[in-house]
């Protein structure tokens, strides 16, 4: 029985471009194969979670023993992709894939997952834009009248699909909604893995959210299907899978080793990775996490997964990559500036002096920093895959012991919470998924962060550093008083935005992801 595809709203621009019936007929066959199983394994996600929550320690896996004791290493690593010092990310759009491409950094994510607000059109144009990218024919004319164009030497482009759980309401096959990961992995390497390749690059993947190593094994199963099916040779994918849950931490060689075949390395996500750890840790009644401010790459148990990513990256061949810097420059407060600059320069030499290859920023004019912080250490080496950290040993109860000495939570910590989170869900109903708030470029991690600690504390029973007991009514009052700052409920999707704010920071159950409830509100 032939199955049928249903795409709900054929009037955005760009879908007959994108939505071919070539390729239409790849994502029935995509949704039909692995779909299942994608579904099998969120439900293990669920299942898990209900065991932590009921004391069950995290630990290295004793199933997956003989992968961490054995002999391998991971496929060797393409021309291009050898030297990634500084990676650029950043959502597809395209001023955005522009200026990043043109900004020194040696790739670009193009993100259509947490920096991408998942409106129908900007899901196409999304598609749209990378096909233009490939091809070097994006450009851009702004209002103002000035052009943005390619120039001759670019990044390497990486795409960022949407993480498993997500998926793409307006697209159904026999009625059942399309996942939203083989909607954008489909549709980028169905348009752009023959052309990627007549190039001299490839299709090259980052890979977010996943909890189990059961999860890379099925994208290394998405990846083998869609090679055959193009009549590419295996291999021919290269993929980065960001370490940015909790779990993820305990199985970073069987991530490896899953898609060894097609394997480039991994990142540690800091960002979804502090806010997984408290959502893992949710049940807990005894923590509450400080600042967000506070939770810094060197508190112990940030230190100890970055460590331990370096030497299991280097161990078996593959990449480490470091984390985000997210700030924004400012052109108008020399101070914050100077300050904050200092900050990023201290971080990334942190990073390279650790061992790690390469590193994110969000904004190009981080880009001549962190290449420097980077320089000083590689010099003229690609990398330093080499560098092996055999003095690192890491035990599991240092990945999830949360404690951070001297942590604190201020009223501006709090504060910050709220008004972050109020901005960046107003922006994304309003389809920007990468807000720059308070000198740093927020995206849906830096968010979660926000109102999971908010729900951390409420729940909690935390006090302020000076007394004050966090609570509901504190919630409250700050909220609209946050609310005033930024112009009224009235304002933009302020209301609709402090309203789902609310539900995710007062219900008694913990929302596993603000994007799934928002997601429903988007509207279009």
């Amino acid at each position: 029985m032939s199955k049928i595809l249903t795409i709900l709203d054929r009037s955005v621009p760009g879908l007959d471009q994108v939505l071919t019936p070539e390729a239409q007929a790849f994502l029935v066959e995509l949704q039909t194969r692995f779909n299942p199983r994608r579904q099998e394994l969120l439900a293990k996600r669920a299942e898990r979670a209900k065991r932590l929550a009921a004391g069950e320690p995290l630990t290295f896996l004793a199933e997956t023993k003989s992968v961490r004791e054995g002999e391998w290493k991971v496929a060797s690593t393409p021309a291009d992709l050898q030297d990634r010092r500084v990676e650029i990310t950043g959502p597809s759009e395209p001023k955005m894939m522009i200026n990043a491409l043109n900004s020194g950094a040696r790739c670009f994510m193009a993100d259509l997952e947490d920096s991408l607000s998942p409106t129908w059109e900007n899901c196409i144009m999304g598609q749209v834009t990378l096909m233009q990218g490939v091809r070097r024919t994006v450009q851009f004319d702004s209002p103002e009248g000035k052009q943005y164009r390619l120039k001759d030497k670019t990044a390497v482009l990486l795409v960022r699909p949407r993480g498993w759980h997500l998926h793409e309401r307006h697209v159904t096959l026999d009625g059942g909604v399309m996942s939203g990961s083989l909607f954008d992995f489909g549709l980028y390497f169905f348009h752009n893995a023959k052309e990627l390749l007549a190039r001299g690059s490839g299709p090259y993947f980052y890979l977010p959210k996943m909890e189990s190593h059961l999860e890379a094994r099925l994208w290394n199963e998405v990846f083998n299907y869609a090679q055959e099916y193009l009549g590419l040779p295996r291999g021919t994918i290269r993929a980065t899978c960001l370490i940015e849950t909790l779990p993820a931490a305990y199985e970073m060689e069987e991530f490896l080793y899953e898609l060894r075949e097609h394997s480039s390395g991994l990142n540690a996500g800091r960002w979804d990775y502090i806010f997984s750890a408290i959502k893992k840790t949710s049940w807990r009644t005894d923590l509450t996490l400080p600042d967000r401010s506070m939770i810094t790459m060197t508190v112990p148990f940030m230190r100890a997964y970055t460590e331990l990513l370096v030497k299991t990256c280097h161990t078996r061949g593959a990449h480490a990559m470091g984390g985000m810097s997210a700030f924004i420059p400012s052109r108008r407060d020399k101070e914050v500036n100077d300050r904050a600059m200092a900050q990023v320069e201290a971080d990334k030499k942190r990073e390279s002096n650790d061992g790690f290859d390469g590193t994110w920023v969000a904004h190009p004019d981080l880009v001549e920093l962190a290449t420097r912080c980077f320089d000083e250490v590689l010099g003229d080496r690609p990398n330093q895959k080499e560098k092996l950290r055999l003095d690192v040993s890491i035990q599991p109860e240092q990945i999830s012991d949360l404690a951070i000495p001297g942590g604190k939570i201020s009223e501006n910590g709090f504060r910050n919470n709220v008004s972050v989170g109020l901005q960046y869900i107003e922006a994304w109903f309003r389809g920007n998924g990468a807000v720059a708030i308070f000198n740093l470029m927020e995206d849906a991690a830096t968010a979660e962060i926000s109102r999971a600690q908010l729900w951390q504390w409420i729940h909690r029973g935390a006090k302020l550093d000076d007394g004050r007991a966090i609570t509901r009514e504190m919630y409250a009052q700050i909220l609209d008083e946050e609310i005033a700052k930024l112009g009224g409920r009235e304002k933009g999707q302020i209301g609709k935005a402090a309203d789902l704010l609310d539900k995710l920071v007062l219900a008694d159950r913990f929302e596993e992801f603000l994007t799934l409830p928002a997601y429903e509100q988007l509207g279009v």
